[in-house]
């Protein structure tokens, strides 16, 4: 369900999203959640088809998405407090053999076991930065795990604690959507492999990392580069340095945002939707166009909205309104910045004088930032509390499962990329490793619990 909220509240001390939606349940919080069914525990979801509950509950899931098995009874019956001692035991007893990865979106009650804790990005580095660790527990989404296996050692596991955890944008561009859109753009320019008088080729496929190893491997055949939203702009660059113009998926919204700043004109950004011939354009946008968007989003981003812009400004004189570039173009338009989930985190951090910011990104990172400082006043634009879906599949009890299978000797949900797949999709990765920006991003937190 969807809900309406009157003002604006910062958030609470607390970096737990599941203590604040386990008391709106209770009813001792005014505030509102999008789905009370996020104070369950997400096994209870888990044979279902569907993302969940959460930001993407209402996406279509594709057939065929992966599902977890049943969670063993001793894990959904443990306390809070019983899986936090249990996960602890695990890890001592693992010691360097694993390496527990936590994206910044990730609940509090996992995060606090991280041995690193980034975006995917900075976490998939991590897992690569580590050859001596047997397995990488993966505590995002199944995207994030696939980049994992393709950077690290091809004896190490990367294990995804609950399959369930995909990623509704990721699955918006599956890779026979994909390929049937290159047939047909190359039914418009001809030979995409030929370069023109001026060393161009028609188009060069820019696919952001929240997207599957398969469709990082077309890029990769096709002679095209994964990015990142640290680093769109430089990858872009990169592209239009080798390409006339930019097939870049699935999120439209930062292809969008990344190129507008550029200078590339809107009306030279057709959009494609996968479900229309020529993608719903003419073969003329398609001629005049130098960015082809591809119909896709992150419904966490997409929750976000000018008119909070507009009610904390009201309610918060002075207020530093910072969003991430997978929101809508108007919403990046009327904050103050925009920038990727790490750019948030070293934004506030570096803040030297006490400031209130609104923050538009998940809801998990926002209120850990709001606890991390509290020489701050920090609130998510959003008022209504509605976690990523996916990550928020991820929960101690799988946590502790997995450590506790690899104490025993059982390797659990271990993701691998086909050989095939892995080839091309690491070129891909590498050719955006060789695109630095101008500066670099921070890596991500190190956290020594």
């Amino acid at each position: 369900m969807s809900a309406t909220i009157l003002t604006l509240q910062p958030r609470s001390a607390d970096p737990s999203v599941d203590h604040t939606i386990q008391a709106i349940v209770a009813g001792a919080s005014t505030t509102e959640t999008c789905n009370t069914d996020l104070a369950a525990g997400p096994w209870n979801f888990d044979a279902r088809p569907g993302y969940g509950p959460g930001s993407s509950m209402g996406d279509v899931i594709p057939t065929g998405s992966p599902r977890q098995g049943e969670l063993p009874v001793e894990y959904r019956d443990a306390s809070a407090e019983e899986l936090d001692v249990r996960v602890r035991a695990a890890k001592e007893r693992l010691g360097d053999r694993v390496k527990i990865l936590g994206h910044f979106y990730q609940r509090e009650e996992v995060v606090r076991h991280a041995d690193y804790v980034g975006d995917s990005f900075q976490l998939a580095n991590a897992a690569k930065a580590h050859p001596e660790a047997e397995a990488i527990v993966f505590c995002g989404v199944h995207f994030m795990a696939e980049t994992a296996d393709l950077l690290s050692g091809p004896e190490q596991a990367v294990i995804l604690p609950n399959l369930a955890a995909g990623c509704s944008m990721a699955d918006m561009a599956d890779i026979d959507q994909v390929e049937e859109c290159w047939e047909q753009l190359a039914e418009v320019y001809g030979d995409m492999d030929a370069p023109d008088a001026e060393g161009l080729v028609p188009v060069i496929p820019v696919t952001y990392m929240n997207s599957s190893a398969a469709i990082k491997g077309f890029v990769g055949r096709h002679g095209g580069i994964v990015c990142t939203s640290s680093n769109a702009q430089t990858v872009l660059e990169w592209a239009f340095a080798r390409g006339r113009r930019v097939l870049f998926f699935p999120d439209q919204h930062l292809g969008r945002n990344t190129a507008k700043a550029m200078g590339v004109p809107l009306e030279q950004m057709p959009m494609w939707n996968p479900r229309k011939p020529l993608g719903g354009a003419t073969p003329e946008e398609l001629e005049q166009s130098r960015v082809i968007l591809w119909h896709g989003f992150c419904s966490v981003h997409r929750r976000f909205t000018v008119e909070q812009i507009d009610k904390a400004r009201a309610e918060h004189p002075g207020v530093r309104v910072i969003v991430h570039p997978e929101c809508p173009m108007a919403v990046v338009d009327a904050a103050d910045e925009s920038g990727s989930t790490d750019y948030i985190r070293r934004a506030i951090e570096g803040a030297t004088e006490p400031t209130t910011f609104a923050i538009g990104t998940e809801v998990n990172l926002v209120q850990r930032l709001a606890a991390d400082n509290p020489q701050h006043t920090i609130f998510c634009l959003d008022p209504v509390v509605c976690p990523c879906s996916t990550m928020y599949r991820i929960h101690p009890g799988y946590l502790a499962w997995v450590l506790e299978g690899l104490v025993a000797g059982h390797v659990l949900n271990r993701i691998t990329v086909p050989q095939d797949v892995a080839g091309p999709a690491r070129l891909a990765l590498e050719r955006m490793l060789a695109a630095k920006p101008p500066a670099a991003p921070a890596s991500g937190w190190e956290n020594a619990s």
